[in-house]
């Protein structure tokens, strides 16, 4: 697992987690806020229009108390009872009503075309038996009564929820009420409900933002260590190949050119014998053509068109045939083709890489490499038979093994999603890599392309 893939693992993957499991609490909790609230709100609304509706009884009642207490039935006092109760209004949709107690309207501010007619049968849209309640209601010691009637300041017919209270005038055998319309409690809740779901949503709006913005940061940090570790391994690759230029092209340059200096003094001085020219001339024609396979073999390193043109197999052939001196046996086996560019371009790499290094360090007679496929890897495999090293000490050692760990680097790429496994030993060394046909991370492929 590479460095970004641990970002993601460490980083991302726990920090969504914890955001969501924040904004979940967040909304559960607040959802339920709102809703204890109502709870507690309602509640404390009709116990409010109740005791509103006791007081204005209650007032109705002290209007009237002189004429009720005087004793007197006969029609001129209820007559003068019936009109103090009619002019007492206390908003537009708060009034006072009289029935008898078989049911007959006495007294109705709103609905004066119906005074003196029987509404014991009256209903609800619900079906309610409004009067039959209201008047049992009174009779049993007065009380409330819920149902849903016409609101007489919206001038339609639409039925409003309506809570009223009555209570019985048994001297004068009447039934006295009035009620309050509990639409503007609904309205007082639904308000209560859009502030606190515009709350709600605003916070999960901050919590998404929270979130998207670590998403970025993480992201961008990933990014930039992508970068740095491109740029580190490609100025880890012009270091190598600038060791290569220094190591051999450069000495073989310097070498040709004391022949050329000491021809030239050969040259101006006495008449010589030729054929010494000759033979400088030859020794150096020789030499360059050495520098020449040199600085041919680091072209083909750094730009290997084999590789492009006729695949990983006809390349690791080409490598192999190139290779000086020490004996390579070449097997491939089974369907090596279909991986991508950047697998077959890390596997021609490692094959580069242990090839050096057996080269100046392994001091190996003998080199087999087996390229292997099947339907889900491609498998390289180098066995040498050298002196072998600690690839434990190797790995540890960031002063030694740069080429084990940029052999690692290139398989274990996103986009390669391979695998190195080293073995070693004083018998010899065996460097495995293997790559799948298809990398799993398609993700991180798309997050750092």
């Amino acid at each position: 697992m590479n460095l970004r893939q641990k970002i993601i693992l460490f980083a991302l993957a726990p920090l969504v987690l914890a955001l969501s499991a924040i904004s979940l609490t967040v909304y559960h909790q607040a959802t339920s806020l709102v809703q204890q609230e109502r709870e507690v709100i309602k509640p404390a609304y009709l116990a409010t229009k109740e005791s509103e509706l006791k007081n204005y009884v209650a007032l109705a009642t002290h209007a009237i108390s002189h004429l009720y207490e005087s004793g007197k039935t006969d029609t001129a006092t209820k007559d003068a009872a019936r009109a103090i109760l009619a002019k007492l209004e206390y908003s537009e949709d708060g009034y006072f009503f009289l029935y008898d107690l078989k049911g007959t309207m006495l007294m109705h501010p709103r609905q004066k075309e119906s005074i003196g007619k029987n509404m014991w049968n009256l209903t609800d849209p619900n079906g309610k038996m409004i009067i039959q309640d209201l008047i049992h209601i009174a009779r049993t010691g007065g009380g409330f009564y819920d149902y849903v009637w016409p609101k007489p300041s919206t001038h339609s017919n639409d039925p409003k929820p309506k809570r009223s209270y009555a209570i019985e005038l048994p001297a004068w055998g009447w039934m006295l009420g009035t009620g309050v319309y509990l639409d503007d409690i609904d309205d007082a809740l639904t308000e209560i409900d859009q502030k606190a779901s515009n709350n709600i949503t605003s916070t999960m709006l901050w919590i998404l933002a929270i979130m998207l913005l670590s998403l970025l940061m993480v992201i961008f940090v990933g990014l930039a260590l992508n970068i740095w570790e491109q740029r580190d391994t490609l100025e880890k690759e012009r270091m190598r190949f600038a060791g290569e230029l220094h190591d051999g092209v450069c000495q073989k340059l310097g070498a040709i050119k004391l022949r050329i200096e000491e021809l030239i003094k050969k040259l101006a001085g006495p008449p010589q014998d030729m054929s010494i020219t000759l033979d400088i001339l030859e020794e150096m024609a020789g030499r360059l053509y050495e520098v020449n396979d040199e600085v041919r073999g680091i072209a083909r390193g750094l730009y290997p068109e084999i590789l492009t043109d006729l695949g990983l197999e006809s390349a690791l052939r080409q490598l192999t045939h190139d290779y000086p001196a020490t004996s390579i046996d070449f097997f491939s086996l089974g369907d090596v083709n279909g991986l991508s560019n950047p697998a077959n371009l890390a596997l021609y790499r490692m094959a580069q890489e242990s090839l050096e290094n057996t080269r100046k360090y392994a001091a190996a007679n003998q080199i087999t490499l087996r390229l292997e496929g099947d339907e889900r890897y491609v498998t390289l495999t180098i066995i040498d038979d050298g002196t072998g090293f600690d690839v434990s000490k190797h790995t540890s050692d960031s002063s030694r093994g740069m080429g084990l760990r940029n052999m690692r680097r290139r398989l274990e790429d996103e986009r390669v999603d391979g695998k190195l496994i080293p073995r070693s030993s004083p018998q010899g060394t065996t460097v495995m890599a293997r790559v799948p046909r298809k990398p799993r991370n398609t993700f991180l492929i798309n997050l750092f392309p």
